[in-house]
């Protein structure tokens, strides 16, 4: 395992980390669960990253409970906040009566003092900007949170909460949590640009498209039987990607792949991390395999020809712009 700093900060993390959206506490038993938590921690992987929201806060209890009786100072924690976690009118957003009950009901699932990383899960336009900012700074006073983040802001929004931090000497955002992969690269024109001069990280999630980058998907045929296209409780996050289109130029990239000495995902996932503002990319799994697997994408550098092949054999299917085709309706 290799590591990066995330953003301008002092803190560094594993580039593959461990996300348990959709997997933790609802299509995967505790068992697998764990048994994938373990495999992650003997491959090298320290960065870990849940949400309260995911699988309505039984995923933070999980891996709470995997990561129980490891040494705390070992890993790297991240959580988020803004989703609803209740019926209420205040449990949700990021005022700060949510933000300071959501973090410390996050800390009591996941069984730790204090989050390495708490990020806005979305930007709340019905609170400002300042109180958000500002409940973020008093959990970082008060020790319970060391970094701050955000998932999903366009850049516009990551300028102004920057903005509002040095005006209010509050902390900085470190890190935003993008989708980002070769097919939807919609972060390259805008945000990574300003993270870059800013030093703001990405922590990217679905390296691998929901696994449409997997090969294991055809065209034309059914998905295989067992595969996330097939369960309930997921297979509406990867439809966007099963288009026979996409599915085609992915089978194209096989000798890309082999090329390199990788398989799919391998490739999948390394391809992120070639992007110099990209500390890590997050990965899920159902089973130990799977991690075992796309640990093998850190460290590796992929040539400039070969990246130029990929963008070549996936053409059109790129999306740069969001206007151009509907991204998943719900993301982590």
């Amino acid at each position: 395992m290799e590591f990066r700093h995330l953003g301008r900060s002092g803190l560094k993390i594993s580039e593959i980390a461990y996300g348990n959206w959709i997997t933790h506490g609802s299509q995967v038993a505790e068992d697998a669960a764990r048994s994938c938590v373990a495999a992650a921690l003997d491959e090298g992987i320290t960065t870990f990253d849940t949400a309260d929201v995911y699988a309505g806060t039984k995923a933070e209890e999980v891996l709470g409970r995997a990561l129980h009786g490891v040494r705390r100072s070992s890993v790297e924690i991240f959580t988020k906040v803004f989703w609803p976690t209740g019926p209420g009118p205040n449990d949700r957003g990021l005022s700060r009566k949510h933000i300071m009950e959501s973090a410390h009901a996050s800390l009591k699932r996941l069984q730790t003092d204090y989050l390495d990383l708490y990020q806005a899960h979305r930007y709340d336009h019905a609170t400002p900007l300042e109180e958000t900012m500002r409940a973020f700074g008093d959990l970082v006073r008060q020790g319970k949170v060391l970094y701050i983040g955000v998932s999903e802001w366009r850049a516009e929004e990551i300028a102004a909460a920057l903005e509002i931090a040095e005006d209010m000497g509050l902390d900085r955002i470190i890190s935003n949590q993008p989708q980002y992969n070769m097919i939807w690269r919609v972060i390259e024109s805008e945000v990574i640009p300003l993270c870059e001069k800013e030093g703001v990280g990405q922590i990217v999630w679905s390296p691998i498209a929901q696994g449409a980058l997997t090969g294991k998907y055809l065209p034309g045929a059914a998905p295989p039987a067992g595969s996330r296209a097939t369960d309930s409780r997921g297979s509406f996050f990867i439809t966007e990607y099963l288009t026979d289109e996409i599915l085609s130029r992915v089978q194209e990239l096989r000798p890309v792949a082999d090329e390199a000495g990788l398989t799919l995902s391998q490739l999948a996932v390394a391809w992120t991390l070639q992007n110099p503002n990209v500390a890590a990319a997050i990965v899920g799994a159902t089973r130990p395999e799977q991690v075992r697997e796309n640990v093998k994408a850190a460290g590796v550098r992929l040539d400039p020809a070969l990246m130029q092949r990929i963008d070549d054999i996936l053409g059109p299917v790129i999306v740069r712009d969001p206007a151009q085709t509907a991204s998943p309706a719900t993301r982590p």
